[in-house]
């Protein structure tokens, strides 16, 4: 019996191109790039699609339906979606939309530890991000151009895109402001004082909650 397994974004983007009509993989791939997917989804790895519709397949979520072949290229299997893979679809994207927090990216980790680096080491490596994010969203900017005689609903990750970078961009040019500024600084001393503290006064507290 099929089950849904655990969501993929992947996994997802696969079943929505599958719900167009049958195709081969490699022109599963093609049309995630010319759909500006990859511009979302991670698939940086040319192994990743075909790993993905294994893993559909061993679902139940998507179907072999024949072998095609293009004019005289070798023969290729063709999937197509299936009805659990359809309503598995779309349980995925209500999930997706609605939950928050389920995601763990690199860059919150790595301001958690922020105070590791020196703050010019800091203040440098923001800097470098900050160009690297407003050289994303002139990419999303061009994007969205070039697909300006589309209908919205099918620009509207690029629209997040654009807005949740923006967001960002605003963040880091305050951030690198008070860097730059001395608002906000700190020493390794200070920070080895701060941690003794901290956890001084949490030992404090777990011991009075034990009882001793």
């Amino acid at each position: 019996m099929a089950t849904e397994g655990k969501r993929s974004t992947l996994g997802l983007t696969v079943l929505g191109i599958l719900a167009g009509e049958p195709m081969h993989a490699y022109r599963i791939q093609q049309l995630i790039r010319d759909y500006g997917k990859d511009r979302v989804v991670n698939v940086r790895q040319r192994a990743s699609v075909y790993q993905a519709i294994d893993r559909l397949l061993r679902l139940g979520l998507i179907a072999v339906e024949g072998v095609g072949r293009d004019g005289a290229r070798p023969e290729r299997v063709v999937y197509a979606i299936t009805e659990a893979g359809l309503a598995t679809a779309r349980t995925w994207i209500r999930e997706m939309l609605s939950t928050v927090g389920g995601e763990f990216p690199e860059f919150p980790v790595a301001l958690s530890f922020l105070i590791m680096l020196p703050p010019p080491e800091a203040l440098a490596e923001l800097e470098a991000r900050l160009a690297a994010v407003e050289a994303e969203l002139a990419d999303v900017r061009a994007a969205v151009d070039q697909s300006a005689d589309l209908p919205r609903i099918f620009l509207v990750e690029e629209e997040y895109r654009h807005a949740v970078l923006a967001a960002e961009q605003a963040w880091l040019i305050t951030m690198i402001a008070d860097l730059r500024d001395g608002k906000l600084t700190w020493s390794r001393e200070w920070v080895q004082q701060i941690a003794a503290e901290f956890n001084e006064r949490q030992d404090s507290e777990r011991q009075e909650r034990e009882g001793r």
